[in-house]
């Protein structure tokens, strides 16, 4: 090869940069960006096991395991976006490969760099192969990788095969992968991720050991995110990384590329401050979120509704408002259940004012205000108007923090029925809106008895030999179809309802035959007979409803319970009467002696 001259003919002593490709094993620096800044994902991406956060119970297992010797042919790695899962694919084909000139084992302490390390770490290491599975998905991808396991890797001790999102493959691609996964070469190691861990058939994952990466703790993210301010002398205020922490949702890599965003936001040498934070983010401040929920709590109307128009003037997004408004429901029920000492990860101003919120309410009131809120999210997000489904979801929460507790609710309806006349309703559980429901009890006369073994002077009468006699079957059809005309010593007149069967009267008859050991006649030809019992049952039902919902108790729930409904009304005395005759079919008959 000639050498390269200088304008004058002159070899050149100039090192000679070639933009072609690389020839095999003589890999190209990697270029810096263009004006020099690498981003904070990479530029802090994990380089040891030790750099992994909130990861400790796999980096625990891990350690043992390769401690033991104990090390699988397939991992599968699978969690939400940002939480490190590729990083520890690279970190984990780094620990099987590690080589250093004193040591020659897999171990997870990858320190000093081994012969491996910085090309694994660069992706440009001829024996551990990464693939995107969501661009290769078909079954040729993955015999090309299978064509390949039968070889012994060039330089490592492994050959290692990184597939990402590897959901993604189809089922033909599984059904090939399978049979190599289950008894793959020794030299050939598996590392899988996912971020959809279900639709990963069982045969692949019962052939490889999981992993399952947790999100980052907010408050663990947040001490991540104060550490590499300081090694990047950027001044971020701590409430502001507290609001970045929460956005990134336990993700690493999100809260980095949001840091990224905030640290610019700096005016001069001075601070980013925690507002800056969250109108780059469009959040609202949850600290005047609190204060929306201190208002609608106390049902300061105009203030709390002129507070959430004020945040959404501010840019704040009504959905977030109603998030946070979730959140602090959900700490003021954690401290009612728990006590003021559960971790909350808030300010300690902030858990004063949410103790100070909780204390005067119960847990049923404050399971029933994060309902309202839930479903209050629900209509923000599909309303056409998300501010004003936002203030009707303040609203319905003011309205319901005004209702007494429901476990108190029983006790207020008792103290209202000692001054009325009527029997007082029960409180029954919420409905699906959050609206209590109420359930009121009726005591109406019972039925007269037969007055003597003749037989039945009316149809009162009769239903009652019939259920003495527990003849079920014509017990509800006399209810049903038998409208009385007259009842006469041996001779019963009806007249049949609609759809009555054309056999009723006979077995009338010869039911009262055998009850009284006299012949009966029974005519159903009668006519203008009167009300069924079913019929009747109805009637007096509407007209007990009726007199219930003028009764005072009743006028003093409703007031209780904006909104409630009267379901039901039930005559205990009915109840009563089945629940004795189901007990005396338990029993033996008596034999009486002499």
């Amino acid at each position: 090869m000639m050498d390269e001259q200088t304008p004058d003919g002159e070899p050149s002593d100039e090192p000679v940069v070639h933009d072609g490709p690389a020839l095999p094993g003589f890999e190209a620096p990697e270029k810096a960006d263009d004006d020099g800044y690498q981003v904070l994902a990479r530029k802090y991406r994990p380089q040891t096991f030790d750099d992994l956060i909130g990861q400790e119970a796999m980096v625990r297992t891990l350690t043992n395991a390769f401690a033991s010797g104990r090390i699988a042919h397939a991992y599968m790695l699978t969690g939400v976006r940002g939480v490190g899962k590729t990083t520890t694919a690279r970190l984990i084909a780094r620990a099987l490969n590690y080589e250093t000139d004193t040591s020659d084992a897999p171990t997870i302490s990858l320190e000093p760099l081994g012969r491996h390390c910085e090309a694994i770490a660069k992706s440009s290491h001829v024996d551990v192969m990464e693939m995107d599975a969501a661009s290769r998905t078909g079954v040729g991808d993955i015999r090309e990788i299978l064509d390949g396991v039968r070889y012994s890797p060039v330089s490592a001790r492994y050959k290692v095969y990184i597939i990402d999102e590897v959901h993604m493959l189809s089922t033909s691609a599984f059904n090939a992968l399978l049979k190599t996964l289950e008894e793959p070469p020794a030299h050939v190691k598996f590392i899988f991720a996912t971020t959809e861990i279900r639709k990963v058939p069982v045969t692949v994952l019962s052939r490889c050991q999981r992993f399952d990466l947790k999100r980052i703790d907010r408050e663990v993210l947040t001490d991540h995110l104060a550490r590499i301010c300081e090694k990047e002398a950027a001044n971020v205020e701590r409430d502001g990384l507290v609001a970045i922490a929460r956005a990134a949702e336990g993700s690493v890599r999100d809260a980095l590329s949001l840091l990224d965003q905030a640290i610019v936001q700096a005016e001069g040498d001075g601070p980013v401050s925690a507002d800056q934070v969250r109108d780059m983010l469009g959040l609202a401040d949850r600290t005047r979120v609190l204060d929306l929920l201190e208002a609608t709590l106390e049902s300061r109307a105009k203030d709390a509704l002129d507070e959430l128009r004020h945040q959404y003037d501010a840019g704040a997004d009504p959905q977030v408002v109603m998030r946070d408004l979730l959140d602090h429901l959900h700490n003021l029920s954690r401290i009612k259940a728990v006590g003021p000492e559960a971790d909350l990860g808030e300010a300690a101003d902030t858990v004063a004012r949410l103790v100070a919120l909780a204390e005067p309410r119960s847990l049923g009131q404050l399971s029933r205000l994060w309902k309202l809120a839930l479903t209050g999210l629900d209509n923000v997000r599909s309303a056409p108007d998300p501010v004003a489904a936002a203030e009707m979801a303040v609203i319905r929460l003011m309205a319901a923090s005004n209702m007494p507790p429901p476990e108190d609710a029983a006790r207020l309806i008792a103290a209202a029925k000692d001054g009325a006349s009527a029997p007082a309703p029960s409180a029954a559980p919420s409905g699906g809106d959050g609206a209590p429901s109420a359930t009121a009890t009726l005591a109406p006369a019972p039925p007269p008895q037969p007055q003597g073994p003749a037989g039945p002077t009316s149809i009162d009468e009769l239903i009652a030999m019939i259920d003495e006699a527990r003849d079920i079957g014509l017990k509800l059809d006399v209810e049903r179809y038998m409208r009385p005309v007259s009842f006469r010593p041996g001779a019963v007149t009806y007249e049949p309802a609609r759809d009555a069967p054309n056999t009723l009267g006979g077995r009338i008859a010869s039911f009262l035959n055998e009850a009284t050991g006299q012949r009966w006649l029974v005519d159903a030809h009668g006519k203008n007979g009167g009300e069924t019992i079913s019929e009747r049952k109805k009637r007096e039902k509407a007209e007990a409803t009726a007199a219930i919902m003028r009764d005072p108790a009743m006028v003093k729930a409703l007031t209780l319970f904006p909104g409630a409904e009267l379901l039901n009304v039930e005559d205990p005395a009915e109840d009563t009467h089945l629940d004795a005759d189901d007990a005396d079919s338990e029993q033996p008959p008596r034999q009486e002696t002499s």
